[in-house]
């Protein structure tokens, strides 16, 4: 192929982005009184009201929740369950007094643990003839274009087939450091994958209050903007149990994610759980402050963390905040190791972050490339490469602006 071809190539790349062509949608529900019409939501329950002070399942509180979103379902709404609680009821079978710090036991317990809560889920909603079915997933399989398919498509035909699907973290099989309140952003993430209606985080807390409601503080009804409503809010941390991996901090930082992109969520006690659902004046409910988009974008803007950064000239920025794709032609500075495929951050001359881009090439192409014109690119790397550096659909623009303004 000619360098002429290879230059049209590059520059049919730079175009407006499917976020930006107007296919997102906002949850049709506005208000926590809407949620009994809600067609589909999510549901994520933390181990604090799973288990019992001593590390055990608590069959009351299992009893209880399943009880809820059996209802719930046998009004023809399609509930994806996220519920944490494997590591924690693994820890008595194995005789573990608190949880393990070190990896290697964590999934021990979370492989006995995880058993012990599905047969529990299973013998529950078989009295309510409601067939359930297991799905372990990790951050990464609804972040890789290939896994995340597989992840939508396996949530969707259960969802057709009338299967109430539980969704956990698959701790017994990660290769890393077990994240702090992933099952919180995994919720958030499936939220986004099956186009939710509706978010609910339910743990032993049931509402986020400007301070601990001992030292007088109250309730925060509603957040319809993150950065003013919850300036100098002081927002827990572990439950009365201590045996979850999060928080309310996990709690709120889920709800922003998700409200961010069209999906409202109330964040309250899973005691609260049928009155949630019934629309009752209950919890801290996070106003959508966004539209839709894809869980790679979300990924992107929330959670991924960044292997190195490019700086750009100002034309650059102006470009990508016109959401077009970003040429090594703009690129005035190359920071940190990366590979192609991670993310990077994209940054202005005085060093602010404006977006995070998942990179075409490595950082080590990108030093030969930086500040070249395509036809200059090619010449170094090869006619194959067209110096786009971060396509345009891997792009998501960083806002730290209030939702207000």
């Amino acid at each position: 192929m000619s360098k002429t071809s290879n230059a049209k190539l590059g520059q049919a790349a730079v175009r407006r982005s499917a976020e930006s062509r107007g296919k997102n949608r906002i949850s049709p529900i506005r208000t926590r009184s809407d949620i009994p019409s809600a067609r589909r939501v999510v549901v994520k329950v933390g181990s604090s009201s799973l288990t019992s002070i001593v590390n055990s399942l608590d069959e009351l509180a299992v009893a209880t929740i399943a009880d809820v979103l059996a209802k719930t379902h046998a009004r023809d709404v399609e509930v994806v369950f996220v519920s944490s609680g494997a590591i924690a009821a693994g820890l008595a079978p194995l005789g573990l007094t608190r949880r393990p710090k070190d990896l290697a036991t964590q999934q021990a317990a979370a492989s006995v643990g995880q058993s012990l809560i599905m047969n529990r889920y299973t013998e529950i909603f078989s009295r309510y003839n409601v067939t359930i079915s297991q799905v372990l997933v990790t951050a990464e399989d609804l972040m890789h274009r290939n896994r995340y398919h597989n992840a939508h498509r396996q949530l969707e035909r259960l969802l057709d087939l009338n299967v109430l699907p539980i969704v956990n973290e698959n701790d017994a099989v990660a290769t890393h450091e077990i994240k702090f309140g992933d099952n919180d952003r995994i919720a958030a993430l499936v939220a986004h994958t099956i186009k939710a209606d509706a978010l609910l985080l339910l743990s032993d807390v049931d509402a986020l209050y400007t301070k601990h409601p001992a030292e007088g503080g109250t309730r925060i009804a509603e957040v319809t903007d993150p950065v003013a409503d919850l300036e100098g809010v002081e927002i827990g941390t572990i439950g009365r149990a201590g045996v979850g991996s999060g928080g309310m901090v996990t709690k709120v930082e889920a709800a922003k994610i998700a409200a961010s992109s069209g999906i409202p969520a109330l964040v309250t006690s899973t005691a609260n759980a049928a009155a949630a659902l019934d629309g009752a004046d209950v919890g801290t409910w996070f106003t959508p402050t966004g539209g839709r988009r894809s869980v790679r974008l979300v990924w992107l803007t929330q959670l991924a963390k960044t292997k190195g950064s490019l700086t750009l000239d100002p034309g650059a920025v102006k470009a990508i905040r016109r959401r077009t794709s970003l040429l090594a032609a703009g690129v005035t500075g190359v920071d940190g190791v990366f590979r192609p495929g991670e993310p990077i951050s994209l940054r202005d001359q005085d060093g602010k972050a404006i977006a995070n881009g998942i990179a075409a090439y490595s950082s080590e192409d990108m030093h030969r490339i930086a500040g070249k014109h395509t036809d200059e690119a090619m010449d170094e790397l090869g006619e194959e490469h067209d110096g786009v550096v971060v396509h345009v659909d891997n792009l998501a623009l960083l806002s730290n602006r209030s939702a207000k303004r």
